[in-house]
């Protein structure tokens, strides 16, 4: 019962699910950014064609799956399981997105890690021979979260250099117990980590203990080294997160430098488009991963690729009681071979 279990928090699928079909939909300023040529669909602006901010973020997540399953070939009917997660108060945007959709339902909340969780549920659902497709959807909207966890935008508020942008974007992902590649090979789930981080304007420091935990227990578990990797890809730490994360690793006599890069990094050019920090939100890595990632895969540009999305799992609630902030970070292999 345990063979496919390597060491404490690992999983060695022994069929590795493809990713049959991939998409996202993001907005103005992501579409602005260095990975413009990435998305599927870029929007005018960041309503969506709805009359509120959360309406938005449910239309994104829609048509982002609709999109991906489009790509796949499949419809919505045919999803044995479908995953989903956002940043709002009780999953509110993947819970409305999934009425109509005919599928069974799983709501998750790991808040930036949430597009990892879900792959990483998912696969282990196909790898068992639990069904033959799964859905794994995952958004953010920069003006519904800063409603639910800042201020509102008409406030004004003077944001702090630590700060990172709340991306507005959502990224879908149909697996296919068969298909070509690119695969989902294994699965490192991850701990609750806390080191005292309070400030909910740094959740790179808040985030990047978590980072390292899950790579160091990967590699433990799997005998692999960073060097075994194209490409070692967190979301979203941002640029003081993503230093922190390498200067734990040099501590260890470890380099992850060459290798490693942070979805938060790569969505935005942050000194031109003033994102201070980076990217950050569930859609980040999401749409990042559905996109730059796996096109760079099918591309041939990477054959193996570790994906490490993390998250800070504060609420408003628990800041205003000035409670430290847990991070998570959970990882999966993505390879062009199985």
């Amino acid at each position: 019962m345990t063979a496919k279990k390597l060491g404490r928090q690992t999983a060695a699928l022994a069929y590795p699910p493809s990713f049959a079909g991939h998409a996202n939909v993001v907005g103005k300023k992501e579409g602005q950014g260095p990975l413009a040529a990435s998305f599927d669909f870029i929007g005018n602006d960041d309503t969506f064609g709805e009359a509120t901010w959360e309406k938005s973020e449910q239309a994104m997540q829609k048509q982002a799956l609709a999109l991906a399953l489009d790509k796949a070939g499949q419809p919505a009917s045919s999803l044995d399981w479908l995953f989903a997660g956002d940043l709002l108060n009780q999953c509110i945007s993947s819970s409305f997105a999934a009425r109509g959709q005919d599928a069974p339902y799983f709501g998750l909340y790991g808040a930036c890690s949430t597009m990892g969780e879900g792959l990483a549920l998912a696969a282990m659902l196909l790898d068992g021979g639990f069904g033959a497709w799964a859905g794994v959807v995952a958004s953010s909207h920069f003006c519904s979260a800063e409603r639910q966890y800042r201020n509102p935008l008409e406030y004004g508020a003077q944001r702090a250099p630590t700060t990172q942008w709340t991306a507005t974007a959502a990224g879908a992902a149909i697996l296919a117990r068969e298909g070509p590649g690119p695969y989902l090979t294994h699965v490192t789930a991850g701990k609750i980590v806390d080191r005292g981080i309070t400030d909910t304007n740094n959740m790179g420091a808040a985030m990047a203990p978590a980072a390292y935990e899950t790579l160091k227990a990967h590699f433990q578990d799997t005998g692999r080294a960073p060097e075994d990797y194209d490409l070692i890809v967190t979301g979203d730490l941002g640029r003081l997160g993503s230093e922190l994360l390498e200067e734990l690793f040099r501590r260890d006599g470890v380099e992850l430098a060459p290798r490693h890069t942070d979805c938060g990094l790569l969505l935005y050019d942050i000194e031109a488009q003033d994102t201070h920090c980076g990217g950050s939100g569930c859609g980040c890595c999401a749409a990042v991963l559905t996109g730059y990632l796996l096109n760079g895969m099918r591309a041939g540009t990477w054959n193996n690729i570790l994906f490490c999305p993390t998250g800070a799992l504060h609420s408003p609630t628990t800041a205003f009681q000035k409670e430290s902030i847990p991070g998570i970070c959970h990882a999966v292999t993505i390879s062009n071979t199985r």
